[in-house]
C-alpha cells in the first residue's frame, strides 16, 4: 500500500496571509473612523468609480434593458432550481416541543435574521450564480432585509447582470463597493442604516481576511479562502473530461487548488499531459490564472486502494469534489469531508456553480470537515423555548438548585427555591447534598 505524488504544490491556500491580514486591519479601522467617506474614498482609489454607492431603481432598470431575453431566461433557470432547493432545506428545518417530563415543555424555532450582508464577486468575471446563492437563499430563509454588494467597473459601476440577477433574487437594496470597504459597508450599517447581522458571498483574499476579523461583530457564512477542486478517479476516468474539470476550477484565480487524486497511474499522467495544452487554449485572463493555479497548487496523488484515496480525499476535504469511478455507491457511502459531491462524469463542478440548484458558497481551506455550504440555515437562527407547570417545578426546581450548589452557585440555587416556597409554602424539599 502507497500514496505516490506525481505532483506537488509549491505553494497552500494559506500562502501570503500575513500581508493579507495587515492591509485588511488597516482598512477596516480607516472605514470605521472615515465612515461612508472614507469608503468613497477607498472605492475612488481602488476601483477608479466616482458614482452612486447605492444604486438607484433607475440604474437597476437601466442595466436590465439592456441584458437580451436569453440571458434573462437564464439566469430565471438557474434561479428557479437554487430557490427549489432552498426551499425543500428551508422545509426540512422542523420547529417542535417535546414533554421532556411531567409538565416540562422545550421546543425550538426557527427564526430568520433580520439583515443579511450578500457579496457578490465582479472584479475579473461578473458572478451572476453568486448573486442567487446568496441572494435568493436568504429571502428564501426569510430574511427582512438583504444588501447585496459588488464591485464596480470605473465609470459604470456594477456589472449589469449582477444588478440585474441581484434585483431578481430579492435584494432590498445595492451597493457599488468592492473588496473590504462593502465588506465594512454592510457590517456597520453604512449607506443603508441597517447593519447586516450576517455576511455571506465569496470573494478574494481580502474579502475573506475582512469577514474574517469581523467575525463575532457580524456573522458570516464560514472561513473562506480561494476556491478548490478534488477530482477522485480510477481507470474508467476519462482523462480529458479529468483535466478539463480542474483546469476550468483553475480560472478562478492563480491561487486556487486543484488535486487529482486517482487509483491508476496512467489515467493520473495522462490527465497531466493534457492539462498544458487545455490552459493554452483558454483565453485571458482565465489562461493565465489556470496556468499559474497550476503551476503553484495543483497536486496529483496516486494510490494503491479507493481505501487510501478516501482517505487523502477527506484530508484535502476540498470545497468540490468530483468522482469519476466505478460503483459511485461505495464512493458515496464512505466519503465525508467535502463541501458539495458531484457523483459520476455526468455532473460536473461547473453545474453547481451556475445553475443545477445546491449553492456554490462551500467551505474551503479544509472547513468542510466541520461545515458545510450555505443554506437557508446560515440566515437562520435555531432558538428554544421552554415552559413548565408549577407541578413540574417540584421535581426540576429541587434538582437545579442541588446541582448549583454543588457548583458553589448561591444565586442559581435560590432561584429555585424561591419558586417552591411560593408554590408549596408547607413543604420541606432536600435542596443541597
Amino acid at each position: 500500500m502507497a500514496i505516490t505524488y506525481l505532483k506537488k504544490a509549491s505553494k497552500s491556500p494559506a500562502t501570503g496571509e500575513d500581508d493579507t491580514r495587515a492591509i485588511v486591519s488597516d482598512m477596516l479601522t480607516q472605514i470605521e473612523a472615515g465612515g461612508e467617506d472614507r469608503c468613497r474614498e477607498y472605492a475612488k482609489q481602488l476601483d477608479q468609480y466616482e458614482g452612486n454607492i447605492l444604486v438607484s431603481a433607475e440604474e437597476i432598470d437601466a442595466a436590465s434593458k439592456r441584458l437580451s431575453p436569453k440571458v434573462k431566461d437564464d439566469i430565471k433557470f438557474a434561479h428557479e432550481r437554487v430557490t427549489k432547493f432552498a426551499r425543500a432545506q428551508r422545509d426540512s428545518l422542523q420547529e417542535f416541543e417535546i414533554e421532556l417530563s411531567p409538565g416540562l415543555w422545550a421546543g425550538q424555532r426557527q427564526i430568520p435574521v433580520q439583515t443579511a450582508g450578500c457579496y457578490i464577486p465582479g472584479g475579473r468575471y461578473a458572478h451572476v450564480a453568486s448573486a442567487i446563492m446568496s441572494v435568493a437563499t436568504a429571502k428564501t430563509a426569510g430574511v427582512k432585509n438583504v444588501i447585496a454588494c459588488s464591485p464596480p467597473k470605473p465609470g459604470s459601476g456594477v456589472n449589469d447582470a449582477i444588478l440585474y440577477t441581484a434585483n431578481y433574487s430579492g435584494a432590498d437594496q445595492i451597493l457599488a463597493l468592492g473588496g473590504v470597504q462593502g465588506i465594512a459597508a454592510m457590517t456597520f450599517g453604512l449607506f443603508t442604516g441597517q447593519k447586516a447581522d450576517i455576511l455571506a458571498g465569496p470573494g478574494n483574499r481580502f474579502v475573506a481576511e475582512a469577514k474574517r476579523m469581523l467575525f463575532g461583530r457580524v456573522g458570516i457564512d464560514m472561513f473562506a479562502g480561494p476556491t478548490e477542486i478534488a477530482v477522485l478517479a480510477d481507470s474508467s476516468a476519462d482523462p480529458r473530461i479529468v483535466a478539463g474539470d480542474l483546469v476550468g476550477q483553475g480560472e478562478h484565480g492563480p491561487d486556487s487548488p486543484m488535486w487529482l487524486i486517482s487509483t491508476d497511474a496512467l489515467m493520473a499522467q495522462q490527465a497531466i499531459d493534457l492539462v498544458p495544452g487545455l490552459i493554452a487554449s483558454l483565453p485571458e485572463p482565465s489562461q493565465s490564472a489556470a496556468r499559474a493555479a497550476w503551476q503553484d497548487y495543483a497536486e496529483v496523488v496516486v494510490c494503491d486502494t479507493r481505501e487510501e484515496a478516501v482517505q487523502v480525499s477527506d484530508e484535502y476535504a476540498a470545497e468540490h469534489l468530483e468522482v469519476h469511478c466505478e460503483d459511485l455507491e461505495w464512493w458515496t457511502q464512505n466519503l465525508s469531508n467535502y463541501g458539495s459531491l458531484f457523483v459520476g462524469e455526468e455532473t460536473t463542478v461547473t453545474y453547481g456553480d451556475k445553475c443545477s440548484g445546491t449553492n456554490h458558497i462551500l467551505p474551503t481551506k479544509g472547513a468542510a470537515r466541520y461545515t458545510g455550504g450555505l443554506s437557508v440555515g446560515k440566515f437562520t437562527k435555531t432558538v428554544t423555548t421552554q415552559r413548565m407547570t408549577r407541578e413540574a417545578n417540584r421535581e426540576v426546581g429541587a434538582a437545579a438548585a442541588r446541582i448549583s450548589r454543588l457548583e458553589g452557585m448561591e444565586g442559581h440555587a435560590r432561584a429555585g427555591d424561591d419558586r417552591l416556597n411560593k408554590y408549596y409554602p408547607d413543604e420541606q424539599f432536600q435542596l443541597d447534598h
